[in-house]
């Protein structure tokens, strides 16, 4: 593919769906709409649901330890690691 200006985002995303927690990363973005408002109806879910997912794709591409992928999840309070917990590879770390 030729260089564009979106060449280093679409390079830093295969880095983050390749790298180390890109299992748990597409867990993660397979949850759907309902999942995350069965957990905490309206906006403030989605918005901790997108940071959470942030976190998790930071960690895949600069493959972080999983000690400081939980510590970073539960930095971002109770809302993150509910919705973490949906998906079992990250439940299973917290």
């Amino acid at each position: 593919m030729p260089e564009n200006r979106f060449s280093a985002l679409f390079a830093e995303a295969d880095a983050a769906f390749n790298g180390k927690y890109k299992m748990e990363l597409n867990e993660l973005a397979g949850l759907s709409k309902e999942e995350i408002d069965a957990i905490a109806p309206g906006t403030a879910d989605l918005k901790v649901y997108l940071i959470l997912t942030q976190v998790v794709e930071q960690a895949s591409k600069n493959n972080v330890s999983q000690a400081q992928l939980v510590a970073d999840i539960k930095e971002l309070g109770d809302l993150a690691v509910k919705i973490a917990r949906k998906v079992p590879r990250l439940g299973a770390l917290l």
